[in-house]
């Protein structure tokens, strides 16, 4: 699907060029709100305190009592890469705290599905039964498995950041920035920010017990490697707050002090682990993670964090690297087939709807996700893609769109259709449910009338925010490496995007299916490079274009120790 070119608003002028900052910087920054300096600050110190967090004073408590009467303590993780950067923090905080018996279970998607539920408490009992079960990125919408917890006797500790429904579990305590009540200033902190905050008040709270007097007290700023990862990963908006605890762990992981499972993650990803950025993590080290919660059991991806040495962590990351290649292989089959399932729907004729749902009963649950993604991503449209769960019940993961939430619209249709969804959960971007297999045809329907209540004001064709053009002094080495460490970037604090008209000088076909391309900016003899990922050939009438509209990512191309600049291109037009 084409996409337009949109131009940011900038805000009023603030004093950003005053501070000393490239004006091509100030420019960029504008663009996402920043009106003072002051807000391009990311040192720790400036983090909102964990007091302001409702709950994790009362947290902080409940973890010191277990820890001071040597109780055991199970975290209850999740299985993508937030959930495994959970749950690798808690451990590894609690174990520095010298908690005597903490461990983790996390269920398997496959046999258990998501969150503390009843089916997970009893596999919990059937082992050493736990004094305090501690959910992380999980347990909001875990009524039954509350429950479950306090008819055994079982104390609960709910740490989350999903959305709470109508009705909250009866737990000892719930942490979660988006419950009702809390005025926690960021309500965008991924589940790994939520556990590292209460790790900062149980740290608090021990000292305030004299608990260190006879123990060395911890670094909580080594785990900032972890936050930044998690962060990352689960694509939460990238606010202040979170910018701080992303900057932190990635200037830990650039010096080397990172953990051996990341530093290993990024070595198998061909990533260079002194210049490592946000999307690095993003798009390299979370997937390898993720592909073991979707292919099999997540446990492989946090025994990988939790490795004290290099020589374990390489090994577990080899795994992981392997399984991230099973994952491609059976994503790229399941988009064939989901191209070819659109392929039979009058599209052209009656044009995209505003939403859509596949299904097809032999798709991996575990890819599902992704493959919901990529769709989205090629319609721009709200999709959701189902996949057979258990008996007489198909499973659908959900993307969106900006502008439409789609945990709301599955309450919305869960309101207007009752029983019709059996179970839900999610936020803005990304949700899941379990309906039956019966009616599925009557959910399409469903949520493609409610997605049609919500979109008269959303923009239903692709978008891509560009930052303006560039002049020629502006495509300079020093300025795309300084635009790569300005961040960091991510969802809601998007790479700086530029957009121009070029003239081609040269083009030629690299890997079947990526362009590379010798530009020269419209009015000008300037020769840059720049190469277009993935475009699709079918429209691509290469003999015959002479110039082309680009938006771009203003990059640097390292080969045998030289650098360059290259455009990385995000929209490719002919004209």
């Amino acid at each position: 699907m084409d996409r337009i070119i949109r131009r940011r608003e900038l805000a009023a002028k603030p004093e950003l060029e005053v501070a000393g900052l490239h004006p091509l910087l100030a420019r960029v920054y504008r663009g996402r709100g920043i009106a003072s300096a002051d807000e391009l600050e990311l040192d720790l110190s400036r983090l909102i305190p964990p007091a302001k967090l409702t709950n994790a004073d009362r947290a902080a408590v409940l973890l010191a009592d277990a820890i001071e009467q040597r109780q055991s303590i199970l975290i209850v993780g999740d299985y993508d890469a937030d959930g495994a950067t959970s749950t690798a923090l808690a451990l590894s905080a609690l174990r520095d705290f010298g908690a005597a018996d903490a461990s983790y279970l996390v269920p398997n998607r496959f046999e258990y599905g998501y969150g503390l539920s009843r089916e997970i408490v009893d596999l919990a009992l059937k082992g050493k039964r736990p004094d305090l079960i501690v959910t992380v990125d999980n347990g909001i919408s875990s009524i039954d498995g509350v429950a479950a917890c306090r008819d055994a006797g079982v104390r609960t500790l709910i740490t989350d950041h999903h959305l709470a429904g109508s009705e909250l579990p009866d737990a000892d305590v719930i942490v979660n920035p988006n419950q009702p009540g809390c005025d926690f200033p960021s309500k965008n902190l991924a589940g790994v920010g939520v556990i590292f905050y209460i790790m900062l008040a149980l740290r608090a709270e021990l000292r305030a017990r004299g608990w260190f007097e006879s123990r060395q007290e911890p670094n909580l700023g080594r785990l900032t490697d972890l936050v930044a990862l998690g962060t990352v990963a689960d694509v939460v908006p990238l606010d202040q707050n979170n910018r701080i605890l992303v900057a932190t762990g990635l200037q830990r992981i650039r010096t080397g002090q990172a953990r051996p499972g990341i530093l290993a993650l990024l070595e198998v990803a061909s990533r260079s682990r002194g210049s490592v950025v946000a999307s690095d993590l993003g798009f390299a080290v979370g997937p390898r993670i993720n592909a073991a919660g979707r292919l099999d059991d997540i446990s492989v991806g946090i025994e990988c964090l939790l490795q004290p040495d290099q020589v374990g962590a390489r090994r577990l990351a080899a795994e992981l690297h392997q399984k991230n290649q099973d994952r491609r292989l059976i994503e790229q089959d399941m988009q064939e087939q989901a191209l070819q399932l659109l392929q039979r729907l009058p599209l052209e004729e009656e044009g995209v709807p505003v939403a859509m749902t596949l299904y097809r009963g032999d798709w991996h649950q575990g890819v599902i996700g992704i493959l919901a993604s990529r769709i989205k991503d090629r319609l721009h449209r709200p999709t959701i893609a189902f996949a057979n769960g258990d008996a007489g019940e198909i499973k659908g993961s959900a993307r969106s769109i900006q502008g439409i939430h789609i945990r709301d619209i599955l309450d919305a249709v869960a309101t207007r259709h009752p029983g019709m969804i059996r179970k839900f959960g999610g936020h803005a971007m990304a949700a899941g449910l379990t309906i039956s297999a019966d009616a599925y045809e009557d959910f399409d329907r469903a949520f493609v009338e409610e997605v049609g209540r919500h979109a008269e004001d959303v923009h239903l064709q692709a978008l891509v925010e560009s930052d303006g053009e560039l002049s020629a002094g502006e495509f300079d080495l020093g300025l795309a490496e300084a635009l790569r460490y300005a961040g960091p970037w991510g969802q809601h604090f998007s790479e700086p995007v530029f957009d121009g008209t070029f003239r081609i000088v040269h083009q030629r076909l690299v890997g079947e299916k990526h362009l590379k391309l010798v530009l020269s900016p419209l009015g000008s003899d300037q020769l840059l490079d720049a190469i277009a990922f993935n475009i699709d050939l079918d429209e691509w009438p290469s003999e015959s274009v002479e110039s082309v509209e680009l938006a771009y990512r203003l990059d640097v191309n390292e080969f045998r120790g030289r650098k360059t600049v290259q455009l990385m291109v995000e929209h490719i037009k002919a004209l």
